[in-house]
């Protein structure tokens, strides 16, 4: 039976999905043009299928997933699917100049990857310039047949996207922002599956609603998908029974209020035992630094039995938003945030480590001739003061093929400066500018702390690392001291991500095991600071023999 024979039937419902059993998946995503008129206005955006958020992508744990990604527009396209452990597959994962060359218009490309050992919720998005802002959607991760969840099974399911807007073509944004050497503009609205819901500017195009039956539990699985901004979210009356971020299982908590960062994922169980009404859902923005935010709030509701076909009789259910500067109500939350370590989903964090990292991260200045607008100096970020530059090669392609002169593999394990991080910083907040990987050996243990500084202002870097999960070891505020700060660690239960808030004016510890082969990217979700150069690379050696080492590359990986 080939490939035809093992294909997938899905079947779609609002808030639930069915799936036949199958050993592999088939999707065909064609990135494409599309006008979109949903905020009172007519606008042409980059979609896969020609759907914002884009079609969600089911399988479940130990499926083989195989989508062809089509590309019909004009930009060079390639796609993420973040979270995903990729494991010696580092042809798919999909970063532009990292693990592949992006898909020039007119070209295709199979992405071809197992999952293996997750379950939960991920998402996917473009990896290029900042078509993420619209080409992106969700991966639900099922698990394997016979397995239940670790929590009571909920009624139904709803995929909860949150994203970012703008009236203008973002690459025109960031496009005038590198030309000024000044920050973009921020976005003109927030919204929650594509809509920026009923309390916006554009009420007559409605907004995400979901339909509940009174006693039944329901689970959100929340994503992320904004590009610059992390985000409150809210149900208006109701509490919300937090059981995993980032497809990782967590100890079951109630909260009213979750902060998800871009990158991150967040699945809540929500009962319905209200009274019959409507309850308003609200993500708005967190920011405890000061920085300019897109203060929009988006909006959707939870419909109580025949609510949404009387909706103009019903009243609605408010529900109020934290200040976007409410630090201690995402404080609680993080904090709360501890993996499951059960007997069938352990915690292994490593204990002995092989590796002790130190990176800042954060903004410099650097000259820029060009720039009039920033009087002839351009902001740009750094990881242990280096900007990294985009190679023209993608660096798996240059470490499998033996190519040289594309990157160096002397990245820093510690800061070149030392000073007060989270002061008011050096004199001279120039960067150096490099394509350099740190390198790991097979099946080695890392221990990286990541440093927030002071430079420009202080700021909560989502960072995210491609191909591992990693654990939250400790945080904190300040400068990290590594005398006394591990003595605090959590090494029993840490919660398990592979994206991680570095706190405004802090520190945070991760630790992970080197265990996946490949060129593995590390960079901030902010789009704009990953734009301004805050990323880097791991490069981890091939093991012994073929299950350690990567795979051959595909025949038709796409050529610069």
């Amino acid at each position: 039976m080939g490939l035809k024979g093992l294909m997938i039937l899905v079947f779609f419902a609002c808030v639930g999905v069915t799936l036949v059993e199958s050993r592999v998946r088939h999707y065909k995503f064609d990135i494409v043009t599309k006008n979109y008129t949903r905020l009172c206005h007519s606008k042409p955006i980059v979609t896969v299928n020609g759907r914002f958020p884009g079609p969600t992508l089911y399988a479940r744990e130990g499926d083989n997933v195989l989508v062809r990604v089509v590309n019909h527009v004009k930009y060079n396209v390639s796609i993420h699917w973040h979270g995903i452990r990729q494991l010696r597959t580092g042809w798919a994962d999909g970063p532009a100049f990292v693990t592949q060359c992006p898909i020039q218009p007119g070209q295709s490309y199979l992405y071809n990857f197992t999952i293996t050992g997750q379950r939960g919720t991920l998402f996917y998005h473009a990896h290029i310039l900042w078509l993420r802002a619209t080409a992106h959607g969700a991966i639900v991760i099922l698990p394997k047949l016979g397995v239940p969840y670790p929590f009571p099974k909920p009624h139904k399911e709803a995929v909860v996207i949150l994203a970012e807007w703008w009236k203008s073509d973002v690459e025109a944004v960031i496009n005038e922002a590198l030309k000024s050497g000044l920050a973009p503009n921020v976005s003109d609205s927030h919204t929650i599956n594509g809509h920026p819901g009923p309390l916006s500017n554009c009420p007559g195009k409605g907004g995400f609603n979901l339909k509940v039956e009174c006693g039944k539990t329901y689970m959100l699985r929340i994503i992320n998908a904004a590009l610059n901004e992390e985000l409150f979210f809210k149900v208006a009356g109701h509490n919300l029974t937090v059981v995993e971020v980032d497809a990782t299982y967590v100890k079951p908590f109630q909260t009213n209020t979750i902060v998800v960062a871009p990158g991150q994922t967040t699945n809540v169980l929500v009962k319905a035992n209200k009274n019959i009404g409507k309850y308003l859902v609200a993500a708005s923005p967190f920011m405890d630094a000061p920085i300019a935010v897109d203060n929009n709030t988006a909006t959707a509701t939870i419909n109580y039995n025949n609510t949404l076909e009387e909706s103009n009789s019903i009243s609605t259910t408010f529900t109020s938003i934290p200040p976007k500067n409410a630090t201690p109500v995402a404080n609680t939350f993080l904090d709360s945030l501890r993996a499951l370590n059960s007997e069938n989903y352990p915690a292994r964090v490593p204990l002995k480590i092989d590796h002790h990292l130190l990176f800042t991260v954060g903004l410099g200045v650097n000259p820029c001739p060009s720039c009039k607008q920033g009087n002839g100096s351009r902001v740009v970020a750094s990881i242990n003061n280096v900007t990294f530059v985009m190679p023209k090669i993608a660096l798996l392609q240059a470490h499998y093929f033996n190519i040289s002169g594309v990157y160096t593999d002397d990245f820093p394990k510690n800061p070149p400066h030392v000073y007060n991080f989270t002061g008011s910083g050096p004199k001279n907040l120039q960067t150096n500018n490099g394509t350099k990987v740190y390198r790991l050996t097979y099946n080695a243990t890392v221990q990286l702390v990541l440093q927030d500084t002071g430079i420009i202002s202080p700021e909560n870097h989502p960072i995210h690392l491609h191909g591992f999960n990693f654990f939250a070891v400790g945080r904190g505020l300040g400068n990290y001291n590594p005398n006394k700060d591990p003595k605090k660690f959590n090494l029993v239960d840490p919660v398990e991500r592979n994206t991680i808030g570095v706190p405004s004016g802090g520190w945070i510890a991760i630790r992970f095991r080197a265990d996946n082969p490949g060129v593995w990217f590390m960079h901030c979700h902010l789009e704009v600071h990953t734009t301004w150069g805050l990323k880097m690379a791991f490069l981890v050696d091939n093991g012994k023999g073929p299950n350690e080492s990567i795979l051959p590359p595909p025949k038709d990986l796409p050529k610069c």
